[in-house]
């Protein structure tokens, strides 16, 4: 691998400290006891981080999100790490019956909800819920859309560059499909992956560690794709594909893929 990609991640950790430090410094001086809320605080500092990069992110994946969303999500939506709620963006509103939005930082919650607001998504009307936990706690999310005993309560479940930063990413993304995705239900992902190439994959560990404290714990090294796939159970669906924007040499390793849940 060049060295040249290999260093490509370092004016982005130089932007994210730039963009989240001094909000975040501040912050502890209105609220010293934020020093003891290490959690809090790098929810902070990503709020401020994800308010400079977020929207390039979405638009730098849009044709592959437009492909994978757009034509398939229905029913009621689940999705995990909903950030500022760029998800909403690429839904066919006429075949959602209701939106979900699982984002652990609360301080995301506003954009997200203008967000959905615009799209006509309303708490009021029944058609949006904002849950402020991480997708690995799936019995709040279970008892937050009550269904009858056996019966999970989401069509399509959504997960946009989220998987990389959540905890026991495995354990979650078994329990999210065989607890709350409904059977015929389906997954729709687009994640950067660990990469095929071992010394790409080599790099993605070594950078690991700073792109962790940067990016609100994102790890560029997890065989995502390979996650959602092991699961099994599957019946349909276009399985794993490379991303619109997918380069060989490049540290993040796009993959998009739609999965259908058996009957």
């Amino acid at each position: 691998m060049r060295l040249s990609a290999a260093f490509a991640i370092l004016p982005e950790v130089y932007l994210a400290i730039s963009a989240g430090l001094w909000p975040t410094i501040l912050a502890i001086y209105h609220a010293p006891s934020l020093l003891l809320q290490p959690h809090e605080l790098s929810h902070i500092f990503m709020s401020h981080v994800w308010n400079l990069f977020s929207h390039g992110v979405d638009g730098n994946a849009r044709s592959t999100k437009q492909k994978l969303i757009t034509p398939h999500a229905y029913g009621v939506v689940l999705d995990v790490g909903a950030g500022h709620g760029h998800t909403i963006n690429y839904l066919d509103h006429s075949r959602i019956t209701k939106y979900v939005a699982v984002e652990p930082n609360v301080h995301m919650h506003a954009e997200l909800r203008r967000t959905a607001l615009a799209a006509g998504y309303t708490e009021s009307a029944g058609t949006l819920l904002i849950l402020p936990c991480g997708a690995e706690h799936i019995n709040t999310i279970l008892s937050s859309l009550p269904t009858p005993l056996g019966h999970p309560p989401i069509d399509t479940l959504i997960s946009i560059l989220t998987i990389c930063s959540i905890p026991s990413p495995q354990s979650t993304i078994s329990g999210l499909i065989t607890e709350v995705l409904k059977p015929g239900g389906q997954v729709l992902f687009y994640e950067h992956c660990l990469s095929d190439r071992k010394d790409v994959g080599w790099w993605q560990w070594f950078w690991t560690p700073l792109w962790r404290v940067a990016f609100g714990g994102c790890c560029m090294d997890r065989p995502t794709h390979r996650w959602i796939e092991d699961v099994g159970g599957w019946v349909k669906g276009e399985g794993v594909w490379e991303a619109d924007e997918e380069t060989e040499e490049h540290l993040f390793w796009y993959r998009a893929g739609r999965f259908v849940k058996a009957g």
